[in-house]
């Protein structure tokens, strides 16, 4: 008898630590949908099919690590946005790396002096 409730409490004990373990386990799930680190809230216009709307979503869809880069937006200054993203990068930090690039290149081609350089808006 005593050998019997002696295994009910080892097999309780046992399935609470497994349900305490488990929280560890979901570190290696999906980043899909997860916004990740916000820096700033990046301005997107409301356009769907604006490039930097899609890049965001694309972003935000990714399942890796990325990261979403652009210009800050100012109403009084800004006529546009400029943006760069990385999507299922190695690691955050070169997805950030890589991000930042982007922007920069795209703003290099444009050829704009004006509405400040490119910053990391979010990454995961």
């Amino acid at each position: 008898m005593r050998l019997h409730i002696f295994q009910k409490t080892t097999m309780s004990l046992l399935a609470g630590l497994l349900i305490l373990a488990a929280p560890g386990i979901g570190a290696a799930e999906s980043l899909t949908g997860n916004k990740g680190d916000t820096r700033f809230h990046p301005f997107l216009p409301r356009n769907a099919k604006d490039p930097c709307t899609k890049a965001y979503n694309a972003y935000v869809a990714a399942s890796g690590h990325s990261a979403y880069a652009t210009t800050p937006y100012s109403r009084v200054i800004s006529l546009y946005i400029i943006c760069g993203s990385r999507l299922n990068a190695p690691s955050q930090k070169a997805a950030e790396e890589l991000a930042l690039k982007s922007c920069q290149a795209t703003r290099n081609s444009y050829k704009v002096t004006t509405g400040g350089g490119c910053e990391v808006a979010a990454s995961k």
